[in-house]
Formats: C-alpha cells, sequence, structure tokens
C-alpha cells in the first residue's frame, strides 16, 4: 500500500509545473555554478604561485641590513583550496597572505578588498544554492502536502478508507522528496563530470569523501525543510495561507535568523579593530625602544664616561648593553602577547556567542558544515592563523630576535672590523591539511543539530496528523 501510494505521489509531482521548474534550475543553476567557480579557482591558483615567485625573489633582493620595525621580511600565503568550487566561504575574506614584521604578524588584502561591489551582492555558489534556492524550492513542494487535500476534500475521502495516517503522511514525505532530489542528484553529478573533465582532482583520497559527505549534508538539509513544509501543511487548511506561512517561514529561517545572531552577538561581546591592535603594538616597540636607547646611553655614561672610543671599547660597549637589549625585548614580547590574548579572547567570545545564537536554525548549520568540508570555513582559517604565528615564533627565535636597532648596535655595526653576517629568512612552511575524521569532530554539533530539526519537525507533523479533525 505504502509503494502504490508513493508512485501516486510521484507521478503527481511529475506532472505538475513545480517538477519542470525544479528539473530547470537544476540542469541550470547547478552545473553552470560549479563550472564558472571551477574557472574563478584556476586563476586564483594561477595568481597565489605568481605572488609565491614574486615573494621570494623580493626576499633574496632585499638588503641585509636590519628591517624596519613595520617591513615584512617574509610572507605566509593562503592556497587556494580545490573544494572552493563548491563553496567560496571565508576563503575571499580571509588575507592573501600573513605578513612577519618585527612588531608581530601583518595581514594583506583580502579578495573582497579588490572587488566590494561584485561582495555586496554574495557568492553565487553550491552552497548558496542548497541552503537558500533548494530550502525554498522543498517548501514549496510540501507548503499543499496536506493543506491542499484538505481544502479540495480529497483527504476526507481518502483516509475514510482502511488507509493509516501514518501511511499516507509517510507517502507524501518520501514520495515528494525522493522527486524532489533525483533532479538535484542528476545535476550535481553532471556539474562533476564537467569538473573532472577540466581537471577537478577528485580521484584524490581526501577529495572524494568530502564531496560524498557534502551530498548527503544537503540531502539532509532539503530533508529538514521537507519536514518543516509538511508541518506547515498539516497545521493549516488553507493551501494559499500555507503558502504565505511558509515563506514568512523561509525568510526568517534561511536570510534573517542566522545574520541576526552576529548582530546581537556585536553587542553583547564588542571587539576593538585589529588595524588599532597592530598600532597599539607599533606604540610599544617605539616606546620601548626609546626607553631602551636612554638606559643603554645613561649605563655607557656611567661605566666609560662621555668620551667614548667605539672602535677600541666596541668589546665592552656590547658585553654592556646585551643584558638591557635582552630585557627589552623580553618587555616587549610580555606586553604584546598580553596584548593579543586580550583581542583574541575578545574575539572568540563574539564570534561563539554569534554562532551559537545563529544556529536556531538549521542553514546556519548546514553553511558551517559545509564550509568546514570544503576547507573554506572556521577549521581552515584558524588553522591559517595558527601556521602564522608558529611561522612569527620561530622567526622571532632566529631572526628578529639577534636585531636591535638602538643607536649603539648600529654605530657598532658600521665601526666592526667584522660584522655579524646577517641570518637567513626561514621560509615559510605550508599549511597543513585537516583530515576528514578531524573536521566531522569539529563539526559534530551541526550534525547533531540537522538531525535533531529532521526528527523533531518530522514527529511534530506526524502528532499532528493523527490528531488532525478532517
Amino acid at each position: 500500500m505504502l509503494m502504490t501510494l508513493i508512485q501516486k505521489e510521484i507521478l503527481h509531482h511529475i506532472l505538475s509545473v513545480r517538477f519542470v521548474v525544479l528539473l530547470l534550475m537544476c540542469l541550470l543553476l547547478v552545473p553552470l555554478t560549479l563550472h564558472i567557480n571551477h574557472r574563478n579557482y584556476l586563476q586564483n591558483q594561477v595568481n597565489y604561485q605568481e605572488s609565491i615567485k614574486l615573494s621570494v625573489t623580493e626576499t633574496d633582493d632585499a638588503p641585509r641590513n636590519p628591517p624596519a620595525p613595520d617591513v615584512e621580511v617574509s610572507k605566509l600565503f593562503l592556497e587556494p583550496t580545490p573544494l572552493s568550487v563548491f563553496a567560496k566561504g571565508l576563503e575571499e575574506s580571509l588575507p592573501s597572505y600573513l605578513g612577519m614584521t618585527r612588531n608581530g604578524v601583518k595581514q594583506g588584502s583580502t579578495s573582497l578588498a579588490e572587488a566590494p561591489l561584485s561582495s555586496a551582492l554574495g557568492n553565487l555558489d553550491f552552497l548558496f544554492i542548497v541552503s537558500t534556492v533548494f530550502s525554498l524550492l522543498a517548501l514549496l513542494f510540501t507548503f499543499d502536502a496536506v493543506a491542499g487535500e484538505r481544502e479540495a476534500g480529497t483527504l476526507r475521502i481518502t483516509l475514510a478508507n482502511a488507509l493509516p495516517r501514518d501511511i499516507f503522511l509517510w507517502s507524501k514525505l518520501i514520495g515528494g522528496y525522493i522527486i524532489f532530489v533525483l533532479p538535484f542528484l542528476v545535476s550535481f553529478l553532471l556539474g562533476l563530470f564537467l569538473l573532472v573533465a577540466q581537471g577537478f582532482p577528485l580521484g584524490e583520497p581526501d577529495t572524494f569523501p568530502r564531496v560524498l559527505s557534502l551530498i548527503l549534508v544537503s540531502l539532509l538539509y532539503i530533508g529538514v525543510f521537507f519536514a518543516i513544509g509538511t508541518v506547515i501543511s498539516t497545521y493549516l487548511d488553507n493551501s494559499k495561507t500555507a503558502l504565505i506561512v511558509a515563506f514568512t517561514v523561509w525568510v526568517l529561517a534561511v536570510l534573517i535568523a542566522p545574520r541576526a545572531g552576529f548582530l546581537i552577538a556585536k553587542l553583547i561581546a564588542p571587539t576593538r579593530p585589529l588595524q588599532s591592535v597592530y598600532m597599539e603594538k607599533t606604540a610599544i616597540q617605539n616606546n620601548l625602544s626609546a626607553e631602551k636607547e636612554s638606559v643603554i646611553g645613561k649605563k655607557l655614561t656611567e661605566t666609560l664616561g662621555t668620551s667614548i672610543n667605539f672602535n677600541k671599547a666596541m668589546e665592552q660597549i656590547n658585553e654592556l648593553r646585551k643584558p638591557i637589549d635582552l630585557e627589552y625585548r623580553q618587555k616587549f614580547r610580555e606586553q604584546v602577547d598580553k596584548i593579543e590574548r586580550v583581542y583574541q579572547r575578545e574575539k572568540k567570545r563574539q564570534e561563539s556567542v554569534g554562532e551559537n545564537l545563529s544556529r536556531i536554525t538549521p542553514t546556519s548549520s548546514v553553511i558551517y558544515l559545509v564550509m568546514n568540508l570544503t576547507e573554506t570555513g572556521k577549521i581552515r582559517r584558524n588553522t591559517y592563523f595558527q601556521t602564522g604565528t608558529r611561522y612569527y615564533n620561530q622567526l622571532e627565535a632566529e631572526y628578529f630576535g639577534e636585531i636591535s636597532d638602538d643607536q649603539f648596535a648600529t654605530i657598532a655595526r658600521f665601526t666592526s672590523p667584522n660584522p655579524p653576517k646577517p641570518s637567513k629568512i626561514v621560509p615559510p612552511p605550508d599549511i597543513a591539511a585537516i583530515p576528514l575524521s578531524e573536521t566531522l569532530r569539529h563539526s559534530v554539533v551541526d550534525i547533531l543539530l540537522l538531525c535533531f530539526f529532521a526528527i523533531v519537525f518530522t514527529t511534530v507533523a506526524f502528532l499532528k496528523f493523527f490528531r488532525l479533525d478532517i
């Protein structure tokens, strides 16, 4: 009986205008979007390689004199990920590189800064199509599943027979879901075929499982909105009213709630702009340098007098200034680290509040989950900045720590018969790849929330339908 009703539901949808619209949108949007984004990825990859070559050339040609505190001696570039063809995520909002200066890590420009007008319109990628377009289409497929039949009077006739209500509702859900996801899967496979033909590395060990996980997450998300549409349809007996309510729910759940969470977070947990943090670090560097120079000058005057022969007393001068230089370098690191810890704590708290508030809707969960699966989300961003911090600490220990720019160190460099040879700058490390298991572990909250939404809304729909007075 269930299979017969499912077949009837499938046939009903196939003959409707909604199915034709869905099929055309899938075949046009999904493959075309994947194709365009893959071309953009290839161009980004070319730009990345050229930036690497230019940075290496600049480092090799740079003068070996101690650099100014705000000069970038090396750059850690963010390599584009192939999976960004599915979701651009945070990739365009992240700095293209992290510049290493004596004052700290300096962030390069972002892709959004280079194209502000296009960024204002948002990204058109697979994630947008699933989270925004398919969620609306899922509601349009289900808003009249029960309300339409009640309004037409066919529901009373159907249930007058020996037909259990749960079988009837399951046939509505399963039949509609099957006919909905078939065009989606066909268009997705067609898009994958186009990507592979253009050189997309689908066969790599870490890529194929992520793409498969992407499909499963998309199917689960579509199922959630099918359940939401069914709930709306069971609570209302007029299809026009159900359509208005469904559209209102979609606007709130997809367009407003995910953004409102972070707006509220900015009020609850404000943070300072990054530029002000960097300027504060620069001010500390300048103040400590001036203070250190004064202390060294006073120490040399007390020990060697006012008339100093730098050629003869250079070794003694270095012995006197070395502990002072070490002391002030330690002061600088302690004060800068304190500022950085406070800033990161404020930033992390604001993001955590906004993230948790936005998870009231399944759209936020699927966005966070898909971005992590495509390596364009929070995990990738954190790995990028952590790698930059480790690289800076390495340069601080092996390169910056040997540099002192007070006037006595400058005189020593020019008057010493054997000036120290400049240290070689360590090349930037590679950004570590995050395995899929680690990605799923970080995203377990969003996976559980999507499952929770699907189960709860399906249960509510059945409970309401069992008590429905027809």
